[in-house]
């Protein structure tokens, strides 16, 4: 029996939150909607004009760890943090929700990353991300005896746009194969997948056993039009594909058994966090023997709840509410 049900690798940060209007987020110069990096100098300037803001520790991996223990899993992180009052706040945050965080603090580099999240009125986020101390994650961090203790290694898409990192990935996949444990990833931003789709592509096919996407990734991944192809495409490249469509719901993809699962209807606050909650969901119920449909139930769930409220990590026992789904 495996020790963690998922333990999930990814950039650490702290995230700052904010309500603004459309022309708060022109005036940034940033995409709308997306994730955009930005250097230190620029997070500061930003985090300057920036009204009053909540801050919670988050990173998306990270909000996942926390939303499969809020489930009731058992969770563990890999992530980079520097010792300094951030990295303090986001060990002291992960911890305190029952999430297994033993990576060490790093004394020398960059300081603490952080992401500050402007939503906008239509409860659209974006997101303007100073990477810090989570850039510079290698293979140095991967535990072998972590990874190989955790039935779904969780890895974070974000993470391949730092060079050190890829290796660092691809090492805990393996790790993780060796073991006889499943690799999950998430494509995390469109973004993201433009500027790694051949690399990604590989991994899908190669190293991933549950991909989550959501309908404007995986459209892009494959370079295809409609959901459909892309659909067929994910089929023969990984054992499942957990796809997400917003308002519409998800399917979930596993050879050719497709399951179309509806979204909850609530009223939407903030977007943030709500695929890292729907992975969250999902891998819960995978890791507990649940068909596939349930899974995708809870995962349905756990988004609904990341945005009825401001911030990515689950603000209620997400145990209790799963009982209403799974029946026990």
């Amino acid at each position: 029996m495996s020790r963690f049900d998922v333990l999930t690798l990814g950039n650490a940060l702290v995230d700052v939150l904010v309500h603004a209007d459309e022309a708060f987020v022109a005036r940034t110069g940033v995409e709308r909607g997306a994730m955009t990096m930005v250097d230190a100098a620029r997070s500061d300037e930003l985090y300057a004009e920036m009204g009053p803001a909540v801050e919670a520790s988050g990173g998306s991996a990270a909000n996942t760890a926390a939303g499969v223990a809020s489930f009731g899993g058992k969770a563990a992180y890999i992530g980079r943090v520097a010792d300094d009052s951030f990295g303090k706040v986001f060990a002291h945050d992960l911890r305190s929700v029952g999430v297994h965080f033993e990576s060490p603090f790093a004394v020398t580099g960059s300081p603490t990353g952080r992401c500050l999240v402007i939503v906008t009125p239509d409860a659209q986020r974006t997101m303007c991300t100073y990477l810090g101390a989570g850039a510079e994650l290698d293979e140095g961090y991967i535990d072998e005896a972590l990874v190989s203790s955790a039935a779904v290694t969780y890895l974070e898409g974000y993470i391949w746009d730092l060079p050190a990192a890829k290796d660092a990935v691809r090492r805990a996949a393996a790790i993780a194969h060796r073991a006889d444990q499943r690799v999950a990833l998430t494509l995390s931003d469109p973004f993201c997948v433009e500027r790694h789709r051949e690399e990604f592509r590989e991994l899908v096919e190669n190293d991933v056993d549950i991909l989550f996407a959501n309908e404007h990734e995986i459209t892009m991944l494959y370079e295809v039009d409609t959901f459909d192809e892309a659909m067929h495409h994910v089929s023969g490249h990984c054992e499942i594909a957990a796809l997400t469509r917003g308002p519409h719901g998800s399917v979930i993809v596993a050879g050719d058994a497709v399951h179309v699962i509806d979204a909850y209807p609530v009223d939407v606050l903030d977007t943030t966090g709500a695929g890292d909650a729907y992975a969250a969901g999902f891998l819960f119920g995978f890791t507990h023997g649940r068909a596939l449909a349930v899974c995708g139930q809870l995962a349905s769930l756990g988004a609904s709840e990341a945005i009825s409220q401001l911030g990515a990590r689950p603000a209620v026992d997400l145990s209790e509410r799963a009982r209403s789904v799974v029946g026990d």
